[in-house]
Formats: structure tokens, sequence, C-alpha cells
């Protein structure tokens, strides 16, 4: 009886949400529109599996597909809405598809007519896919005519006898019992394509893996933040909770409680795939259509069900919680543990899903065969648009294959173990159950998409200790038991010594290090061949294709020098032959004048010779003749109409065509890696979403206007006060950030996109949009008071200016966010983790994002995406510094690195605690290093540098462990072993020498001690006689060096008195 009201309740829910949402859909159709590629990719999906020749093929037989979808409230899951959500992207309800081999028939209301007319078109270019028809249903003859035009249709398919349906549908309604009274008039046989149409549709695209994806972070986030907590908080103060009103707070976190849905995700498209399931106290029953009971929480074995649906895509997760485990109970759990590894090391592309649950039946029998009996019947099953699609269960009856894409709910665990520790006949049985969304690859063991959420014993068993006890010596780490008076609950992964995060830190940081080199070695590997083969080539820029072009000039004839514009050639009078060279193979031309002649000379490229600074570029043919150069000469005496002035010409006409060149040249090089923007398809209503009076950066000419912003379809338009447009499609949106006025003197959305776009000739992959919310300049001449009035009242209209703005900007970005084809997902700055540094030229505030590291207000702006981060290097770190600099070496050793320099040596700590939160690896140095030259060794030897140890070069500490090592090796290379006497004598000796200065150091520190304890007891009379004592020595020694001296001068040598008396008698006379 619970069972049946809970089911009337929360079907009365669902579908007071599915008319809420049928009404936001249909009624507002100005935000709503059909994603065209997706419903082309997957119809085409739809067909090739229809008509595959596969023996296992299980529609094969249908000549027609028939799908009628009606209104009825208790149908919560259904293959034809699922169907429908796949193609159309919603739930179109009073709707009949009928998909016939050669057209496609979709009867519905006009709205929805409407709302399908892209589709039309669409398919109509489409040649290798059936046309669509779409009938509009009349009320007259209660669609009776439109009902036997289909029912035509279905006879022309193929065969016309066979038509697949969904069996298992039960829709109610006059438009749906229509509709079965006309089928069943139709001599044709019906069969179940229901299995067929789930395994076709059960790989998913990556859209569809993003919306499982943030289905999955929100039910982790719902299950850290609240589930735990809130059960860790009962178990703690001994609350007396129910079941059912445990899941009846989860349920009301996610649909009313904003605060646990991560950024980007929609709140009001999130609902829950079925009611939370909370099981504790002996009673469990291991499936999902258990309902929570009205007993309250045992504090043994609890188990928590929880599902979230994200714009109709469901995600799963199941953990059971401990409290006081006993050791039997852990071991159980880590071999539970060890069984799901083993399923999801199976669980790959091409497997049949039957040996999947061998597998583990078969570990489960080999490791511990008392626990196979107890094993769950099915090891999980595929989801997506429904939650649990029966005809892909990894159980021993399905052989049907795993595929990339496909996403399943592996959930397994052990049923009606027995706790012989337990204190109550409650605790005595006991159930572990386990389960995560997992994606198949294309290679290697299913992915995780709950992987945030732990279920290692240590993060989800609850151990009680004493609180006084809790420090006292003697105790365990791992558990504290104490009395139920007075106690707390301590989550067994935390303990009284905690590890200094300097340690954690480097333990983490040498596993990132062993992961990066050989994750780098791999990837350069595996692209060097690659690179090569798209090494840079001169473009072969030939003047003539054939002789039939060169232009019957005279000058030609008569041997002088020509200089064809059209071909953009200089033609050379070579050996009595005229030679034409293309000016792009010119490197250079000079003109100069000597006494009566006038030399032209002509440079040209050559291999060996520079060509400017790409690095690399080759000639089409280098084993070839080359000119390097070529002179003439003129007399200049006949300056007016001579030969002189011909080459004087000739050489501004050289000039002139080779700056045409250059110039079309670097145009071509600016449009190089340009990607065309598919067109942008208008929102033609007024409904759509729209910011004024914006600017945008870059500027739009040679002054910046004001515009307005709007998004449309598939994309975002800029248009100015002018008329001047930027179209910005959602798919080429790489990064999208939103920047509140907080701190800033802008309000402002931006844009990293994946492919440049051209604005003004030039390419640019960074667009803004932003509002000035404040004066960015003020008067400091004039004279202000801290209480003007004035004053308060501007810095007063100023803030809600600010908070007016921010709400329309966030309104804007969250308004985009919803947009049937829009996938992009605004991160906002951490303004409180920013610090100062120069990326370029000037100090600005780096903030880190979800997945960046940005600085957004000032230009150019500074965007570092963490993904693409190889390491991070700091240099300059030493304690006398006040200043160290950051270098960004990115996975693409061909990008140039990033370097941030000036940055406050008190935020070196918090940058490396961020850094190793984000799994990206660091080092530092107190030199800086060339960069340039390290990623050119790299590049040219990437397997040399890798054997030598890659990026390890970089670690002071893996320097040292080198140098110990090498220590290590020297003394063992000098160390000859000897005999045991020898070593006895020595090791005496040793004990000798070491007894010895032992004791002459002992008695010298004693002489020591007692000198200093007489000179401490002298008296003022001994220590002035000291004193003279002292004076009367140094004297004797001043009057011993004066005597020495004397001496010396007296036995000089007489060449050397004559010598110096010499030069002294000449210096008198000077």
């Amino acid at each position: 009886l619970l069972a049946l009201q809970w089911r009337e309740s929360y079907l009365v829910l669902e579908y007071e949400n599915c008319i809420w949402r049928y009404y936001r859909v249909f009624k507002s159709p100005d935000m709503v529109a059909v994603d065209q590629g997706a419903f082309l990719e997957r119809l085409e999906r739809l067909y090739t599996s229809w008509e595959s020749d596969e023996e296992d093929n299980q529609w094969s037989q249908a000549d027609a597909m028939a799908v009628v979808v009606g209104r009825d409230e208790d149908v919560l899951y259904s293959k034809s809405t699922a169907l429908q959500t796949w193609l159309f992207g919603y739930e179109l309800a009073d709707t009949l598809c009928v998909f016939c081999a050669n057209n496609i028939h979709v009867l519905s209301s006009k709205k929805k007519v409407e709302f399908l007319r892209p589709l039309e078109a669409a398919l109509s270019k489409r040649h290798d896919l059936p046309d669509l028809q779409l009938l509009t249903r009349s009320k007259a003859d209660g669609d009776a005519d439109n009902f036997k035009k289909v029912a035509e249709a279905i006879k022309k398919s193929k065969r016309g006898k066979v038509v697949g349906v969904f069996m298992k549908d039960s829709f109610s309604g006059d438009f749906v019992e229509g509709w079965k009274g006309v089928l069943g008039g139709v001599k044709v046989t019906q069969v179940d394509v229901s299995a067929a149409f789930a395994y076709a549709s059960a790989p998913k695209d990556e859209a569809e893996v993003n919306l499982i994806k943030k289905a999955c972070q929100v039910t982790c986030t719902v299950f850290s933040k609240h589930v735990k907590k809130e059960i860790v908080t009962i178990v703690d103060e001994e609350k007396r909770v129910k079941h059912s009103k445990l899941a009846d707070g989860i349920d009301h976190a996610i649909t009313e409680e904003k605060k646990f849905i991560p950024p980007g995700v929609d709140a009001e498209q999130l609902e829950v795939c079925y009611a939370p399931i909370i099981q504790s106290g002996g009673n469990y029953q291991l499936k999902f259509s258990t309902v929570s009971s009205e007993e309250r929480l045992h504090f043994d074995t609890i188990i928590c069900c929880l599902g979230v649906r994200y714009k109709s895509y469901c995600s799963n997760i199941v953990r059971t919680m401990f409290v006081e485990p006993s050791q039997e109970m852990q071991d159980n759990y880590t071999f539970l543990l060890s069984v799901y590894e083993t399923v999801l090391d199976k669980l790959r592309d091409g497997e049949k899903l039957c040996d999947v649950y061998s597998e583990a039946l078969e570990f489960v029998g080999s490791k511990r065969p008392e626990l196979k009996d107890h094993f769950t019947r099915n090891a999980g099953f595929a989801t997506g648009i429904e939650f649990r699609e029966g005809s892909l269960l990894i159980s021993p009856k399905c052989a049907l294959q795993a595929r990339k894409g496909m996403v399943f709910n592996v959930n397994l665990g052990f049923a009606g173990l027995s706790n012989r520790a337990a204190e109550d006949s409650a605790g005595k049985t006991y159930a572990l159950f386990v389960g995560d969304t997992v994606l198949v690859g294309e290679d290697g063991p299913a992915t995780e998409l709950t992987a945030i959420s732990k279920k290692k014993i240590s993060s989800i068993a609850i151990f009680l200790g004493n609180e006084e006890e809790e420090n006292g010596p003697g105790l365990s780490e791992e558990m504290l038991l104490g009395s139920r008076e007075s106690r707390s609950a301590i989550l067994g992964s935390r303990t009284r010594t905690e590890v200094p995060s300097e340690d954690r830190r480097k333990d983490k940081q040498h596993k990132l290090a062993k992961e990066m080199n050989e994750q780098a070695r791999k990837r350069m590997l595996d692209t060097k061949e690659e690179a090569l083969s798209k090494r840079p080539r001169l473009s072969a820029n030939v003047a003539y294709k054939h002789s039939s072009v060169v232009p019957r000039d005279a000058d030609i004839q008569n041997h002088r020098i020509f200089v064809d514009r059209k071909y953009e050639a200089v033609i050379l009078p070579i050996h009595g032959i005229a030679t034409p060279f293309h000016v792009s193979t010119v490197k250079n031309i000079s003109k100069s004048e000597e006494g009566d002649y006038t030399y032209l000379r002509i440079n040209f490229f050559y291999p060996g010779s520079s060509m400017g600074r790409v690095d690399g570029v080759t000639f089409p043919n280098p084993e070839a003749t080359f000119v390097k150069e070529v002179s003439f000469r003129a007399s200049s005496r006949h300056s007016s109409g001579g030969a002189a002035s011909t080459i004087i010409n000739v050489f501004h006409l050289i000039k002139d065509v080779q700056k045409k060149f250059k110039t079309r040249e670097q145009e071509k090089k600016e449009l190089e890696g340009y990607v065309e923007q598919d067109a942008l398809v208008m929102n033609t209503t007024k409904g759509n979403p729209r910011l004024k009076d914006l600017y945008m950066r870059p500027v739009i000419g040679s002054r910046r206007i004001q515009g307005t912003l709007e998004a449309h379809v598939n994309g975002l338009r800029y248009t100015t006060l002018k008329g001047d447009k930027v179209d910005l499609l959602y798919n080429n949106v790489k990064h999208a950030f939103f920047q509140p006025s907080k701190g800033e003197m802008i309000v402002l959305l931006h844009f990293h996109l994946k492919h440049p776009i051209i604005i003004g000739k030039k390419k640019h992959k960074d667009i803004q949009f932003y509002t000035e919310v404040g004066e960015i300049m003020t008067d400091l001449g004039r004279a202000q008071h801290m209480h003007d009035r004035d004053d308060l009242m501007a810095e007063q209209a100023e803030r809600e200016l600010r908070a007016k703005l921010d709400n329309a900007f966030d309104t804007f970005r969250k308004k985009i966010e919803s947009l049937p084809q829009c996938h992009i997902e605004f991160e906002k700055p951490f303004r409180e983790l920013g610090y100062h540094g120069v990326p370029y030229r000037s100090t600005v505030l780096l903030q880190p994002t979800t997945n960046c590291l940005v600085n957004l207000s000032d230009q150019p702006p500074f965007i570092t995406t963490l993904d693409e981060v190889e390491l991070v290097h700091f240099e300059r770190v030493q304690f006398h510094m006040r200043n160290f600099d950051m270098v960004y070496v990115f996975k693409d050793y061909k990008r140039k690195v990033a370097m941030i320099t000036a940055i406050q040596m008190s935020q070196l700590d918090a940058i490396k605690e961020w850094l190793n939160s984000c799994d990206i690896k660091y080092t530092e140095g107190v030199q800086s290093l060339n960069w340039p030259r390290i990623m050119k060794t790299i590049n040219d030897d990437p397997e040399g540098f890798f054997e030598s140890g890659g990026w390890s070069f970089l670690d002071p500490e893996s320097d040292k462990e080198a140098a110990d090592s090498d220590a290590d090796s020297t003394a063992s290379d000098e160390y000859h072993p000897s005999s045991g006497d020898d070593e006895e004598v020595e090791a005496s000796d040793s004990d000798e020498d070491y007894t010895s200065i032992s004791e002459a150091s002992a008695s010298e520190d004693e002489e020591d001690d007692d000198e200093s304890g007489e000179e401490s007891g002298m008296d003022w009379d001994d220590l002035e006689e000291e004193a003279k004592r002292a004076d009367r020595e140094r004297e004797n020694v001043h009057f011993e060096e004066v005597e020495d001296t004397r001496s010396k001068r007296r036995k000089r040598p007489a060449g050397a008195s004559s010598k110096h008396h010499g030069s002294a008698s000449k210096k008198r006379r000077r």
C-alpha cells in the first residue's frame, strides 16, 4: 500500500512536470529549435541499422515502423518517447511517426509541424535519406483521412506486410485509439522492434555523453555534499530519522536546492530518475524498484541509491556506507571493489555482455567461492534516455556485444551476508552494493563517469571514537572505538597525524612526473613521422607555365631587362637568352652609381640562404642549379633616355611588383589555419535573448561603436549601430567566460574560439563584449569631500548600476546555456585565487577558472587552457628574491611556451597547491632557461630526450638522487674487500683513533674551561699589569721591524743604488 501511494504521488508529480515542460516548449517556441545535425546523424544510424545484412539484425523483417505517442500520466519511460527525444530533442504528445523505406510521415498538431519544418528542408538535400512528409491533424474527421494516407504508405514500403512497433508502450487517448483501429484494419503483421531500436541508439554521440556527464556531476555532488554529510550528522548526533524522510530530503536537494548544482547546469532541466533509495537494518533489496521504507535508519550498513536525469539523460550511483564495520565486512567490501574493477576491465568494445558477467562470476568463484551464491544476478544495464534498458543487461543470457560509446550502469553486490560481530538482530544480516555510470571506450577498460565520488573503505566508513581518548597514546590511527555516551563520527580517511601538505604534494608530483614522461614520449614518437611529412616547403611559383604565354615585347627581342606585371616575373638576358624569374625568387635588389656607370644587382634565393624566420623551409628540387646573383651595368653619360634611366626604371618596377606580391602573400598567410564557419541560422522571432549597448574587442573599424549581441539558433550575432555584423557559432567556441564587475571597471562576456575568425582582414581568436560600469578616468583637480551629498549619491548610483548590469549579463548567460543547440558552459574567474604577474608587458591580475588561467580585463587577453599544459616551471626561485617567473610548457611541443614574470614570492605556495589540485606537474629552479633552444632540441630528437630522462632535468631532487647514486657507485668502485683478520685490526685501530681523538678533544675542552675560569677570577690590578706588558711587547715588535728594514736598505746592490740615484737626479734636473 505504501508503495502504491508513493508511486501515485510520484506519477502525479512527473505528469505535472511533463505538462509544464510541454507548455514551456510549445507555448513559447521562440527559444526552441530542433538540432538538424543531430537529427540527420541519428536518422542515418537508424536506417543503417534497419537495412543491415548482419545475422543478428532484429528488425530486418520489418517493412515499416510506426511509433505513436499519446497522453498518459502513468508513463515514466517508454521507447516511443525515447525515440522522439533521441531524434527531435523533445517529447511530442499526440504525434504519429511512421518510418518507411523511402519516406517518413509525421502527423501532429500545427505548432509541432512548424517546429519540425526545418527538418523537411534538410532531408530534401540528403539523397541517401528518405524524405520527410509533415501532416497536420484535422479535427473535422478525427484524422481519418490522415490515418488512411499513412496506412497506404506502410503498404507501399518494401513488401508492405510487416510493421514494427513498440509492443510494451501503451498510451491512451482518442488519437492513439483511432490509429490503433486503422492499423488493426490493415492486413499487416506487427512485430516488436524495441530491442532493435535500443541497440541502435545505445552508442552515444559526443553531445549525449556531455549531457550524461553533467547528470553524473550533479549526482556525485549531491551524494558527496548532501547525502554523506546528512548520514554522518545523523550518526554523530544519534538522530532517529526514517528512510523515507532521508530519501525525500535527497529529492528536495536535487529539484529545489540550487546550491548543489554545479555551474553550467540548468536547474530547471533536472529531475530524479527514480525516488532515492535508503536501506539499512538488515532489510536489503538490491534493485531499483525498491521503495525507501518507513523504518528508522540503523547504524550499521547503509545502502544509498541515487539517480539524476538531466535533459532526459540518466545517471546513477550506488554506495554502501558503514558504521563501525568489522574486519570481515571490510575485507568483503574490498573484494567487491576488485570484482567491480574486473567488470570494468572486461567491459570493452566488442565484448559480449554475457562474457562480462561470466568473467566476474568466475573471479568470485576462484577467489572467494563462499560468496558466489550471494552475487547479484546481473552486473548492470545500459542507460541513456531510458534509465534501464532491459535488452542490454550484463547477465548470463545477453549475447549482445558492447559497443564504443555505450553507457552502462554497472551495479553489483553481495546479498544476504552474515555479520557475526553484530550486537543486535537488525545488524546480523547485511548486504554490499556498489554502482557507477561508465562509458565504453574504443580501447581499454570502461571509463567511470562518476569517479569523483570515491568508494574506497576509507571514504565511506564511519568509525566512532571517544573524543577524550582520541589523542591519547597507544590508540589506533585508523579505528577509534569508544562509548556511546560521548562519541563523534570520524570518517576513516582522517587520522590524528595529518601528512604535511608539502609531503603530499611531493608524492603526487612524483607520480605525475612518471605519467607525464611516459605519455609525452608516446605522443611525440607517434607524431614524429607525421611532423616530418608536414615540413613546410617553399612554394614553387612558376613565372610562365607554358611558352605560349611568354610576352613578345621588343625589349625582350633586343636583350633588355623586361618586368612583366601581369605574371609577376622579371625576364633577364643571360648569355643572349631571355630567362624568366618569378619575383618570389628575388631576395633583394640594389642600385648604385660608380663613375660613369649605373649598376643593378639582383640577389636570388638559393639552398643554404635564409628563407625568413620559418624554420625548416626546403626547396622543391634542392639538387638543381641555382643562380645566386646577377649584375647589370649601363653607361650614365647620356642621362636623358639612355641605358641608365632604363636601369632606374627597371629597379622601381621590380620594387613595385615585389611589394604587391609580398602584400598578397601576407594576406594569404593571415588566412592560413582559417576555417570557414557554418552559416548562422537566424531566429526570426522577437523573443530570443539579446544584450544592448555593448562594445566589442577587437574594434570593428577605426573607433569603437556600441552594438547589440543577439542569440540565434546555432550562434550569436553582434550588430553595431552602423550595421557591421560579427557571427560566432556555438560549435566554434572553445571556452566562454563571464566576468562580473566586482573589482573591475567593466562587466564582460569573453569567447575563446577553436578556430579564428576574420575581422578587418586579420584573424582573431578572442572576442569580447563588455560594458563600462564606472568612470575609467576621474578628475583629481575637482574638490571633493567624503561627506559630499553628490558624491554619496553617485556612489550609490554606481553600485545600483553594477548590480543591474551583472544581473543582465548573468541572465543572458543562463538563457544561452539553456538553448537546445548550445553546449557552451560559461566559466567565472575565481578572483580570490588570483595573483599578479606580467604575461606580456604590464602587470595584470591572473585568475583561475574551472579549465583555464585567464586575464580578460586587459588587452591582449591572456588565456591558457590547463588541459593543454604539460608542465609548469618556476624560475628564479631563491630566498633573497622578491619575485619569480612561471613558464607554461604545452603538450604541443611545437607551440611557444607561455611565460608569466614578476610574480610575488609570497604566492608560490598557493600556486603550487593550485597546480597540484589540477594534476599538473611543476618544477622549480634558480636560473632562467633558454626555452626556444630547449624546445628545438626536444623537437629535433624527442626519442633521445626521453631516453636521457625527459623533463627530469628540471627537477632538482632528481639531480640530487642522481648525485647520491653516483657517489654510491664511486664508493663501491674504490672499495676492496680484505680478509677477516685485517678487518678486525682495522676496526680496533679505528676504535683507538676515535678514542684518542675524543679524549684529546675532551682534555682540551677542560683546559679551556680552566683558563676561562682563571681569567674570570683576575682583579683590576692584574688586568692593568697585563695590559702594560702587552703594550711593551707590541713596541718591541715594531722596533725590530724598523731595524730589519734599515739593514735591508744597507745591503742593497750597488747597481740598484746607482740606478735609483740616477733617476732621482734626473727628476731634479727636470
